[in-house]
């Protein structure tokens, strides 16, 4: 607790930096030469060492003495995110360090690196997803977190990894061959009197003698604990046997929970709920977060009103000239140690850095700062180059949500008169429409009089009406005539945005223009992007159109996200066997799959996985890509760090390529039969893409109907 460890750029590069803990004389810098940035500090138990990782998802350990550092390991395999903790824990000793790498699978496999030999030892087999081994202090035992069921989920870029949960349990791993399991029966264990190991025993770390490690053998001695399946995470051990972790509910079920167990009492007991924990290294203080509030408390006990810390009393005077050329700095090394191409796209970036940082002593604001920056970064050339957050802002006035009512109006006699009412699913919280809950009457024709006994009239901004009422009970007056016939008053709650009923209602639209154009034949299914969202919209409208001959994929104004596997295997299927019951109809298998004609509709705002869905539908020669040709944005982004003032700017850092090299990047996927969207056909209730689409789907029905399913005879076993 004398010292502490921090990375800084003071020299203009992310330094390792060793500083005494009351802020007296000069700190140690040690020199750090790994990808650019660096995170998560871990001090040795005898403060002679860290251990660390960088953006490149190595992990090194630094001499404080001497201030060599060592590389350990590194992933073979990248996943999303600023950083990667690798780091699992220190030994008692301070001679070894349990880690994990993720390997060609996406999987992690653990680790143990001793300091003494400069070597890794594998503790587990690559047939389980291993997170966070730690030591138990005596230096009996190694605590760890598997998953079997893991692989669809740790394959985070395909699409069809939504849905998928991954469950873990928690093992423990006997580090010698002599100690015997924490779980064996009583009466199966000699008790042990006298002994050298006992009086060990007594005082596990007391002089930190060398620990010693059996490693042949070693994943022949994992043992289960006696703790049910869940979905676990942060595991730390403060004292031999008792072991701290949060136990993570079912998405929507609740807030996870921090929970105990211990060897000495084989139990698990819930403490209370938590977002994050930290245990001090003597183990005898824990930090906790929870809903964004911080408090200190006795290792594994609840907080009582004064254990929670004030954060609000936390300032800092900044001087932003000051934050300005640190941050124009910071967002140029993030780009030149995070771009997945080194060579910059083969532009010069030390030359950029040169060219725009003259214009800095201009800069009069935080928006001409981030205006420079964006100059600077148009230079490579790509898509997805933004800012993700702009950073702090002098003055944050509040926003207030005006309420809608989910409808289109027209104005007759100075008044606002309901045209359109958008329909919702009343029952789901996003697609909720005011005007169609139980109990609320106005229907389409019917003037809308008052809004909170205030007189509405057309030569006002309809909206003014509705400041501030957003998700509020809010009071109508209507009537069937601008004159107040048949007037009545009614209690809505406004909706702070139309979007998901204005789109609900136009691909509901189009489900019924295809439903009716094709006379039932043919299916239609909107997906608006190709993650969470598009997942639940293909399993909505794909599987109660299964029975269709053929189907229209519209991906238009599609926003990306994962690679679309899950559409393309549900679209590739073919019809592999018949099954015939006694009762109801032969079934084809898969039963869920359309072997008819398949046409996609694209246009110029579907980008990024918008890009790469068309890519496959053509690659799997499913069927005809109609409309413009799309964005072309097809190098991504997976995370990088905060500014000073809590900014982020992208620097993308997965480039698409196939056997014909890079590609779609500002060029885009395009259509074999082009339709252009005219205004002048839309206005007049048209969609020349839609209407091409199923003209398509028609003529392709046509040359080549469904093919009928066989009828066999059943067999005869009669005996002749």
């Amino acid at each position: 607790g004398k010292s502490i460890a921090y990375f800084s750029d003071a020299t203009g590069e992310y330094e390792l930096y060793i500083k005494n803990q009351d802020g007296s004389g000069e700190p140690k810098l040690i020199n750090l030469s790994g990808s650019g940035f660096y995170a998560y500090i871990h001090w040795s138990p005898d403060n002679k060492k860290v251990a660390f990782v960088d953006n490149g998802r190595r992990l090194y350990v630094a001499d404080i003495a001497t201030g060599k550092t060592t590389k350990i390991a590194e992933d073979v395999n990248y996943v999303p995110g600023a950083f990667r903790e690798l780091f699992g824990s220190w030994s008692s000793d301070g001679n070894n360090i349990a880690y994990t790498t993720i390997i060609e699978t996406d999987f992690q496999k653990a680790w143990v690196y001793s300091l003494s030999e400069n070597k890794s030892y594998p503790i587990t087999d690559a047939m389980s997803n291993v997170t966070e081994p730690v030591f138990d202090p005596s230096g009996k035992y190694l605590y760890l977190f598997a998953s079997t069921d893991a692989g669809p989920v740790v394959n985070w870029f395909d699409q069809s990894s939504q849905d998928m949960q991954l469950t873990n349990s928690i093992y423990l791993i006997t580090l010698q061959k002599q100690t015997i399991s924490p779980f064996a029966k009583e009466n199966e264990i000699e008790e042990v009197k006298d002994s050298t190991a006992a009086k060990i025993k007594d005082k596990p770390d007391s002089n930190r003698t060398r620990l010693k490690i059996d490693w042949d053998g070693i994943q022949n001695r994992i043992v289960a604990m006696p703790i049910s399946k869940g979905s676990y995470r942060s595991l730390q051990v403060p004292k031999e046997g008792e072991l701290y972790y949060l136990a993570d509910a079912a998405p929507g079920a609740g807030p996870s929970m921090l929970k105990t167990y211990t060897l000495k009492k084989r139990k698990e007991e819930s403490i209370m709920p938590l977002d994050g924990y930290l245990i001090a290294a003597k183990g005898d203080k824990m930090l906790f977060n929870n809903n964004g509030k911080w408090g200190v408390v006795t290792t594994g006990q609840k907080p009582s009103p004064d254990a929670m810390l004030n954060t609000s009393l936390l300032q800092v005077k900044i001087s932003p000239k000051e934050e300005w050329k640190n941050i124009f700095n910071e967002a140029w090394r993030v780009n030149r140690d995070y771009f997945y191409d080194a060579n910059m796209h083969g532009i010069n970036w030390m030359a950029m850095k040169t060219k725009y940082e003259a214009l800095l002593p201009d800069v009069a604001s935080t928006n001409d700062l981030y205006r420079v920056m964006q100059w600077m970064f148009s230079e490579l050339s790509v898509g997805h180059h933004r800012f993700d957050v702009s950073g702090d802002r002098r003055t944050k006035p509040d926003i207030i949500p005006g309420g809608l009512l989910g409808a289109d109006y027209d104005v007759s006699n100075n008044r606002f008169r309901f045209k359109k009412i958008y329909g919702g699913l009343n029952w789901s919280p996003d697609l909720r429409s005011p005007l169609t809950e139980p109990g609320v009457n106005v229907k389409v024709g019917d003037y809308l009089l008052e809004v909170n006994g205030v007189d509405v009239i057309a030569d006002q901004n309809l909206y003014s009406y509705f400041e501030n009422t957003a998700e509020k009970i809010t009071t109508l007056t209507v009537a069937s005539s601008a004159t107040g016939a048949n007037k009545r008053t009614i209690k809505v709650v406004p909706v702070a945005s139309e979007v998901s009923l204005r789109n609900r209602d136009w691909v509901e639209g189009n489900l019924r223009k295809v439903d009716e154009a094709t006379k039932g034949q043919v299916a239609y299914v909107y997906v608006p992007n190709t993650g969470a969202e598009g997942h639940e919209y293909f399993k909505r409208y794909f599987f109660p159109q299964a029975d269709r001959a053929g189907i229209i994929v519209d991906e238009r104004f599609n926003g990306g996200g994962q690679l679309a596997d899950y559409y393309i295997d549900l679209l590739k299927r073919p019809v592999q066997s018949y099954w015939r019951y006694r009762y109801g109809k032969d079934q084809k298998a898969p039963n869920a799959s359309i072997q008819g004609p398949k046409v996609m509709l694209i246009d110029e705002t579907a980008g990024s996985g918008g890009d790469y869905l068309p890519y496959l539908f053509r690659q799997a020669k499913l069927g005809t890509l109609v409309g413009k040709t799309t964005w072309g944005g097809l190098v991504g982004v997976l995370g990088y760090p905060e500014f000073i003032d809590g900014g982020v700017v992208t620097a993308p850092n997965v480039g698409f390529f196939d056997d014909k090299g890079f590609g779609i990047e500002n060029v885009g996927t395009a259509p074999d039969v082009e339709v252009e969207q005219w205004p002048s056909e839309v206005i007049n209730v048209h969609d020349p893409q839609l209407e091409k689409a199923i003209e398509i789907a028609m003529e392709e029905l046509k040359n080549n109907p469904p093919k009928k399913a066989p009828a066999p005879k059943a067999p005869n076993k009669k005996i002749r």
